[in-house]
């Protein structure tokens, strides 16, 4: 209890209690000031601002013939409109993974004709021009998926089917390193995260789509966790986030089934992800690019009858709804990925 002690109370009326003379307290406590200053105590979003956030889009394939593509394009995620040419990167790629910090895109993996590849290659988002060489992941493989926060980028899965865990310190060109390992060796997971951390979801574990959600804190090398489920199985779907919850867009089955499902759960909890709306039609093989308050999705595989499609939609990630056409790509292909340098794991 604290005890104030004063000798006369004076001037109480319109202007309110005056204390004047000595003032002491006994108390069993003492105040404490803040340590530290206000960017510690509350750090500045280190992605780009939801009005400027850029995305981008890298290769692809498209029929007949098959054509593979080294095209990377761009969008403004804030604005509506077709994407903008970017520039190149180093090989036609089909199937890569991307991710980025506020600066860098990170294009990993992949299918390089005849092969499949283990190169890791970046752009600075925020110019255009082609892509530079950055390293190699621990094994070459396609289809992974990936997520990263502001420092690092995690590589999970891919084709021939595998449980590693890939990480880059994406501001430092150079090789992967082991991080850990999925619950099961699977292909086509796709990834998202906050700050700390990384989820990913679906993918196949031949000969089954699975609707797994596993997770990682991204600062700590280890074996993922599992989080709950998908609404459906499914493998080829694409992925991105807010500050605080993962998405997942579309899919296919093992037949002809396309997907037109958007899921999404908060990264910070755990449990079964919850329907939020629906792509304009079911689809696979597509990317996904986000800033803080918007997901664009953009590329990929309809059916035989539409093998690719150009279409970018979005979302606004805080309103449950349906997609909203955005624009077209450059080009017309699936296999598609994307990354951001405004996407809500840069917090």
């Amino acid at each position: 209890m604290t005890i104030l002690k004063t000798n006369t109370v004076s001037g109480i009326g319109t202007e309110g209690t005056v204390f004047e003379g000595d003032i002491t307290f006994d108390s069993l406590n003492y105040m404490t000031l803040p340590k530290g200053n206000t960017t510690d105590a509350f750090p500045a979003f280190k992605g780009v601002p939801a009005a400027s956030a850029r995305g981008i889009f890298a290769g692809g394939i498209s029929e007949p013939s098959p054509t593979r593509h080294n095209e990377i394009d761009y969008i403004t995620i804030a604005t509506t409109g077709n994407a903008t040419d970017y520039g190149d990167l180093t090989a036609t790629n089909q199937f890569p993974t991307a991710f980025a910090s506020n600066t860098r895109g990170v294009i990993a993996g992949g299918y390089e004709h005849p092969a499949l590849t283990n190169n890791i290659q970046y752009v600075t988002i925020a110019t255009t021009g082609n892509a530079q060489g950055f390293g190699d992941l621990t094994l070459a493989r396609n289809g992974p998926g990936s997520c990263s926060n502001s420092t690092r980028g995690l590589i999970a899965g891919g084709n021939p089917e595998t449980d590693t865990v890939d990480y880059v310190t994406i501001q430092s060109a150079g090789n992967a390193i082991d991080f850990g390992n999925l619950l099961t060796s699977i292909q086509n997971p796709a990834g998202c995260a906050d700050l700390t951390r990384g989820i990913f979801g679906g993918g196949e574990d031949s000969p089954t789509n699975i609707n797994t959600i596993q997770y990682f804190t991204i600062p700590t090398q280890s074996n993922s966790t599992d989080f709950g489920d998908l609404t459906q199985q499914r493998r080829n779907l694409a992925s991105g986030s807010s500050s605080t919850l993962g998405f997942w867009f579309g899919g296919s089955d093992q037949s002809t089934t396309m997907y037109d499902t958007i899921d999404y759960v908060t990264i910070q909890s755990t449990g079964n992800a919850t329907d939020f709306g629906n792509l304009s039609a079911g689809r696979a093989e597509l990317g996904a690019v986000t800033s803080t308050l918007r997901a664009c999705v953009g590329g990929g595989y309809v059916g035989p009858s539409t093998p690719q499609t150009n279409i970018v939609e979005y979302i606004t990630m805080a309103t449950a709804g349906n997609m909203t056409d955005f624009g077209d790509l450059t080009v017309a292909r699936r296999q598609i990925r994307g990354c951001s340098n405004g996407h809500g794991g840069l917090g």
